[in-house]
């Protein structure tokens, strides 16, 4: 785990503007931060559901197949650096309002960085359990709040006041967004690429 990543745990405020120094000398800094982590949760989802599966009745364990999984997981992983570059799109165009500069790049990589909570969350996706998803993207949820309110003021340059407002606007954005890829997501898995369920009896 890579020290930015380290200190958006440990220390966030310093972490933001280590961040933000990186992203304005290396502009495309963030790229390995986003491809990488967000292998993740399709990896590990990928795991968990061909190799553990998961128990809608006992005595009865559902998997899917090495087919439909790759495919869930593909689509998962497309779909999260979709949702991330629209972000950072969204974040340049609505610096405009609050007078920064940031670049497009330099949005992405906010953006990015922000949601680093839910890459690491990915790793329940080894045991399928509906309760451990709740409770981890939940707190993957609160912590990545956190991460918006407190870096944003500091990676664009903006007062506390504008932050803060800038980030209540974004958060909203980011709550309709992740919602609308992940319901496309679903209806595109269901009824497009129609998975396959592998069901076995336990004992």
């Amino acid at each position: 785990m890579s020290a930015p990543i380290v200190k958006l745990f440990t220390q966030p405020n310093f972490a933001w503007t280590d961040i933000r120094k990186e992203e304005e000398a290396h502009p495309r800094h963030y790229l390995a931060h986003l491809i990488l982590l967000a292998l993740i949760p399709p990896v590990c989802l990928y795991i968990g559901t061909t190799y553990v599966g998961w128990s809608l009745a006992e005595n009865e364990i559902v998997r899917l197949s090495s087919r439909s999984a790759l495919q869930l997981c593909a689509l998962l992983y497309v779909s999260t650096l979709v949702g991330v570059a629209l972000m950072g799109l969204f974040i340049r165009w609505m610096s405009r309002t609050f007078d920064a500069r940031p670049t497009v790049n330099q949005c992405i990589g906010f953006a990015a960085y922000t949601v680093t909570p839910f890459f690491l969350a990915g790793i329940a996706g080894l045991y399928p359990s509906r309760w451990l998803a709740i409770l981890v993207l939940g707190a993957a949820s609160v912590y990545s709040t956190f991460l918006l309110f407190v870096g944003l003021p500091t990676f664009m340059h903006e007062r506390k006041e504008q932050g803060m407002l800038n980030s209540i606007c974004l958060w909203g954005v980011g709550l309709l967004v992740l919602v609308s890829i992940l319901v496309g997501m679903i209806l595109i898995w269901f009824n497009v690429l129609t998975p396959e369920y592998l069901r076995a009896t336990v004992g």
